[in-house]
């Protein structure tokens, strides 16, 4: 299994937070770029898409609510957790 491989696999176990950078890291693998962050809300945006908006903790974290909203705009529930 690749890194990156592990990476998408742990935003799909939907951890109760899971850490910005590798959000980041995975949004930007299926294609969406990062368009802005004001306050503790970050933006992504991709062609043909609605922009997904990010609340981020204090300690830069991602609560569960949104790995899964996540998830679904990556299409990610679609695919069996090993």
């Amino acid at each position: 299994m690749t890194k990156r491989d592990k990476l998408v696999d742990r935003i799909r176990q939907r951890p109760p937070e899971a850490d910005f950078d590798d959000v980041r890291a995975v949004l930007e693998m299926y294609g969406w770029a990062f368009d802005r962050q004001k306050g503790s809300h970050a933006t992504f945006t991709k062609a043909g898409e609605h922009p997904l908006t990010i609340p981020i903790t204090h300690h830069v974290r991602v609560k569960r609510f949104y790995l899964g909203r996540i998830c679904e705009a990556l299409g990610l529930n679609d695919e069996e957790i090993s």
